[in-house]
């Protein structure tokens, strides 16, 4: 009954995963609409990177004990795959200071899954051994991972506004940490467990922030602007109100000759 409880959480666990790996579509839909990054950070994506290629190392036979966690090597997979393509087209679309950041961050990345790699591989015998060192490394990547949306949320609270901090990646977040939280716990795999520990009340805090932010008065600016028209020889004055929806700038003018 415990294992098919474990089997079932794992399934549903994958399923939260999936909707939390592939919720920056919609994000990227805008980046790809305003040919922009604007001020969503690539880090959070690094992060969730380096956190799914030290658990697909982790749940492969090489590391853990045969396929004992085949759920988290399929959705991690899947992971690489998403968040790799995130990557790529934050980069083809940052400016040259953001695609520093992002080559500054990424580096490093590929070499502690390399290093990781090879010493676990080489230097340990025994699966459990395998297990505690790559496990430590997750343990780090994800609290990181859960994290990261840290950044995001200061600059809620700055700005009173959730407008880089959508519902869905908070909600899945949430979800997916209290899963894999289960999940761990029934497989008494501390590895597992304690980083979700952290995501958990990290996804709560998120939502928390959302549903308090979320019905703020959407920012409006006003110009006023002055011009002289030769051809009819008076000046006219132009107001020009400025409203952010959704990031999207709409300009209404109302002219006034005089």
């Amino acid at each position: 009954m415990g294992g098919k409880l474990r089997l079932f959480i794992g399934i549903l666990g994958n399923g939260a995963s999936m909707l939390l790996y592939t919720a920056p579509i919609l994000t990227f839909s805008r980046v790809f609409k305003k040919k922009s990054t604007e001020e969503f950070s690539c880090f959070p994506y690094v992060m969730t990177l380096l956190n799914c290629l030290i658990y697909t190392w982790y749940g492969l036979p090489i590391v853990s004990h045969l396929w004992e966690n085949l759920p988290l090597v399929t959705i991690n997979g899947v992971g690489i795959l998403l968040e790799s393509l995130f990557i790529f087209i934050y980069f083809c679309y940052s400016s040259p200071k953001e695609k520093v950041k992002v080559g500054v961050i990424f580096v490093p990345v590929v070499v502690i899954l390399f290093g990781l790699a090879v010493i676990s591989a080489v230097v340990f015998d025994e699966h459990r051994h395998r297990k505690s060192f790559v496990g430590s490394f997750g343990l780090v990547a994800s609290i990181s991972m859960y994290g990261s949306p840290l950044v995001v949320m200061k600059k809620v609270i700055e700005t009173k506004s959730v407008e880089y901090m959508p519902f869905y990646l908070s909600f899945f977040s949430f979800l997916a940490s209290s899963l894999w939280l289960a999940y761990g716990l029934l497989s008494h795999d501390l590895f597992l467990a304690s980083p979700n520990m952290v995501g958990t009340p990290l996804g709560i805090l998120q939502l928390i922030l959302y549903f308090k932010y979320k019905n703020k008065e959407t920012p409006i600016t006003t110009t006023v602007m002055s011009k002289w028209d030769d051809e009819k020889n008076k000046r006219t004055l132009e107001l020009v109100v400025d409203v952010d929806h959704d990031g999207d700038a709409n300009e209404k003018k109302f002219n006034n000759a005089c």
